[in-house]
């Protein structure tokens, strides 16, 4: 598969905005970490191959173990692998991501604001509303993980 057009190229100025929301997401207070397992399951979620290999890598590179992430995709079945704030962010995280499917229930509400205040919640879904608006970028047009680029060189 290849990238069908660069839209950091066609579009700076409002991948730049998309920048700041970033930067916004990553001074808010929420755990690095903890940002970047949500950024990585809404990216399993979709599909995404370019932000699947982005996410592990950086979660790699912040310490996190290999068999923590190779479970973000079962993290209900995983234990106490992901602690409390983890849990109730990735369910938000689906619940968020799929909202078509789930209209986002109360329940689910009520399970996160257990955990987050209501800045974090904000924010948190801020960041998973950014890392869909990404994923889309580049799943339309076939951003290439850098993965795929070192096997073919």
């Amino acid at each position: 598969m290849s990238e069908r057009l660069n839209y950091n190229h066609v579009a700076p100025a409002g991948m730049k905005a998309l920048g700041g929301v970033y930067g916004y997401v990553m001074q808010s207070g929420l755990s690095a970490t903890l940002v970047t397992l949500v950024y990585l399951r809404v990216s399993q979620i979709n599909n995404c191959a370019y932000c699947l290999d982005v996410h592990t890598r950086d979660l790699l590179k912040s310490g996190v173990k290999i068999e923590k992430i190779a479970l973000v995709q079962a993290w209900p079945e995983a234990g106490h692998l992901f602690d409390e704030r983890e849990r109730a962010a990735l369910a938000w995280a689906e619940t968020i991501t799929r909202v078509a499917e789930t209209n986002v229930p109360d329940e689910a509400y009520q399970t996160a604001r257990k955990v987050f205040g209501e800045r974090e919640l904000v924010d948190l879904t801020i960041a998973i509303s950014l890392m869909n608006a990404y994923n889309r970028m580049s799943i339309s047009f076939r951003n290439t993980p850098q993965a795929a680029l070192e096997m073919a060189a």
